[in-house]
């Protein structure tokens, strides 16, 4: 599939989501997550917001969900939300309703395997099960933790390889990524690729980094589109 580019809005304003995400709009971002932190602080009002602002957009409702799956999907979809996340950890019985929610109300599931010991394994699973995409994700506590203080650097790109070879539904690969690791994912087999935190959004204050914004997200879609 071609390169898709998603930015992460992992933000805890409203306004300040909306005008992130027009400025990526206009850098040429494809898709608007509606991050963690967001749906935390504004739930499906955030969502709405989106939607309400960008009729013709994807929107990626990062849920991480772990129980109550159909109900969950329901809400965001009705919300407006085409895509919703929900992780491998969850017991099997959750994500087919996950599953099932996204089939009746017409919105695609994104398997998240974030600190499952093996990714290839449960990307595998879900795949099984019947996600359409797989989030293979290092998350933020822990590639900041234990091993961060001792000098070692988890990333995704440990067992991508790993992962894209067990499944055969598309990848993405979040985490911690510099930007040219960002703009490098499709050629290794991640065609979704997602700018956030740090890259576009502080990943300690959940506010927009200072600076070209739009210049910056500019030069990454024009460089992964090449």
């Amino acid at each position: 599939m071609k390169p898709i580019v998603q930015i992460s809005l992992d933000l805890t304003d409203i306004k300040e989501a909306l005008e992130t995400a027009r400025i990526a709009v206009e850098a040429g971002v494809d898709w608007l997550e509606a991050g963690t932190p967001l749906i935390l602080a504004e739930g499906l009002h955030g969502v709405r917001a989106l939607r309400q602002e960008f009729p013709n957009h994807p929107i990626v409702a990062d849920l991480k969900t772990m129980d109550g799956g159909y109900l969950e999907a329901e809400m965001m979809a009705k919300a407006g939300a085409t895509h919703v996340v929900v992780m491998a950890r969850a017991h099997d019985e959750t994500i087919k309703c996950v599953v099932q929610a996204g089939r009746d109300f017409g919105v695609k599931v994104m398997g998240d395997n974030m600190v499952c010991d093996d990714k290839a394994a449960a990307s595998k699973w879900m795949e099984d099960l019947g996600v359409d995409y797989i989030v293979h994700h290092t998350g933020f506590d822990e590639r900041n933790g234990i091993f961060a203080s001792s000098g070692r650097r988890l990333s995704p790109l440990d067992d991508l390889k790993a992962v894209v070879e067990a499944v055969s539904i598309p990848v993405q690969a979040v985490g911690g990524l510099s930007i040219e690791e960002a703009i490098n994912m499709p050629k290794m087999g991640a065609p979704l690729v997602v700018i956030g935190a740090p890259l576009a959004i502080d990943a300690n204050s959940f506010s927009t980094t200072s600076g070209d914004l739009k210049g910056i997200l500019s030069e990454i879609v024009r460089r992964i589109r090449e």
